[in-house]
C-alpha cells in the first residue's frame, strides 16, 4: 500500500499575518457569534485535505488490450484473471475481468511480487508473467481462435531417451510441436498427442511447456486402447514442447519393444554414454560431440532394440554443471537441442 505526499502551493508561514491566523481582517460570525476568520476556515479545509490524501491508499490498476490475432482484431469476452504465484499452493486467483468491444480490460488490484495474468478464450487459455516492477498498464494480450483440426500443427521431432539401470529402464520421450498457422489445436475429447506405454510400464509423468512458457503438468486421458493414452493441451501457434516419462522393468540385452502412435517428422532413439543399442531399422547418426549420448533415426513407425552397458559418469569439469540443473528438467534437455532434422 502506497501513500502520496502532497504540496499545495508554497509552505504556510507561522506567527501574525498567516493565512492560519486567526487574526485577520476578513472576519465573519459562527453560530455561537464568535468571530472566525474566514482565513481559518480555508486553512482548517486544506489541513483536512492534506490529511485525506496523506492517509488514503492508491491503486494501481492493471490495464491493457486483448488481441485476437488469427482475425487482428481487438477481442470482445475473453477473461482476464490475475493469478499470485505462491509457492506453497500454486496459483492464487485474485481478481479477472471480461475484455470489452474494443478488447480493453482492467483489473482494479495493485499485485504485490510474481503474478501471472492468464486469458481465457474459445476453450485455450494464454499465460502471460507480470514480474515485480514490470507496468501494470497498457499490458498487450495476445489469443487466437481455435480448432479440433490439427491445421498447421505437427510434431516436428520426437526423441526417445532410454536410461537402463537396476532391472528397469527410464524412458523419457520428447515431443516437439511447430504449429506456423494462426489457430491453436485444442481437442479435449481425443488429445492433441497420443503416446504408447509397454505393458508393466509406471504412470507416466507428462509435462507440458506453450510457447514461451514454463512447464507444467497435463492430464493423460486413456484411449479405447489399453497401451495408447491422450494428452490433453492445445498447441497454439508457435513451438510446444511435451515431455513423457515413465520406467519399464528390464533385463540387459533383452529385446525392448514401443511404437511410434503420433505420426511425426523425426524420430530419433538415444542412450547415454556407456550404454550400447541394437535394433532393426535404425540409421546410425554417431555421438552428439558434448555428452557422447549416441543417436539413431528411426524410420519405421514401431521398434524393438536391445540395450547393454550402463550410463557412463558425468566428466568431472560437467558434473558441477549438471548437479545443478537436475530439477530444472529430464536429462535429454542437453541432448536435444543438438539433435537436427
Amino acid at each position: 500500500m502506497m501513500k502520496v505526499i502532497v504540496h499545495i502551493g508554497k509552505p504556510l508561514p507561522h506567527g501574525r499575518g498567516s493565512d492560519c491566523d486567526a487574526s485577520g481582517s476578513d472576519q465573519s460570525r459562527d453560530r455561537e457569534g464568535a468571530v472566525v476568520s474566514e482565513s481559518a476556515h480555508v486553512c482548517l479545509l486544506g489541513r483536512r485535505l492534506l490529511f485525506f490524501l496523506l492517509s488514503a491508499p492508491v491503486f494501481a490498476a492493471i490495464t491493457g488490450t486483448v488481441t485476437n490475432q488469427t482475425t487482428g482484431k481487438p477481442q470482445a469476452g475473453a477473461t482476464v484473471a490475475l493469478y499470485q504465484l505462491a509457492t506453497a499452493t500454486g496459483l492464487n486467483l485474485i481478481d479477472q475481468a471480461k475484455s470489452d468491444a474494443q478488447g480493453n480490460f482492467t483489473i482494479n488490484q495493485t499485485p504485490q511480487g510474481p503474478h501471472l495474468i492468464r486469458t481465457a478464450f474459445d476453450g485455450v487459455t494464454y499465460n502471460h508473467m507480470l514480474p515485480p516492477g514490470q507496468p501494470t498498464t497498457g499490458i498487450a494480450l495476445e489469443v487466437y481462435n481455435s480448432s479440433r483440426q490439427p491445421g498447421e500443427a505437427k510434431v516436428a521431432k520426437h526423441m526417445i531417451l532410454f536410461e537402463p539401470s537396476a532391472g528397469q529402464v527410464a524412458v523419457s520421450e520428447t515431443y516437439l510441436f511447430k504449429n506456423e498457422g494462426k489457430t491453436s489445436w485444442n481437442d479435449p475429447d481425443s488429445g492433441t498427442l497420443k503416446f504408447f506405454l509397454p505393458a508393466g510400464a509406471s504412470k507416466p509423468k507428462v509435462d507440458a511447456t506453450a510457447p514461451g512458457g514454463m512447464p507444467l503438468g497435463a492430464p493423460v486421458n486413456k484411449t479405447s486402447k489399453p497401451d495408447v493414452f491422450a494428452v490433453d493441451f492445445a498447441i497454439k501457434p508457435g513451438e510446444t514442447r511435451i515431455d513423457v516419462a515413465y520406467t519399464v522393468p528390464y533385463s540387459e540385452g533383452a529385446d525392448l519393444a514401443g511404437k511410434i502412435v503420433t505420426k511425426d517428422e523425426n524420430t530419433y532413439l538415444i542412450v547415454p554414454n556407456g550404454v550400447a543399442l541394437k535394433g532393426e531399422g535404425l540409421n546410425d547418426l554417431g555421438a552428439e560431440p558434448r555428452t557422447q549420448a549416441h543417436i539413431f533415426g528411426l524410420a519405421g513407425a514401431a521398434y524393438k532394440v536391445q540395450l547393454t552397458g550402463a550410463v557412463a559418469a558425468a566428466p568431472a569439469e560437467a558434473a558441477a554443471g549438471d548437479a545443478a540443473a537436475d530439477d530444472s528438467g529430464p536429462r535429454i534437455e542437453q541432448i536435444m537441442p543438438r539433435v537436427n532434422s
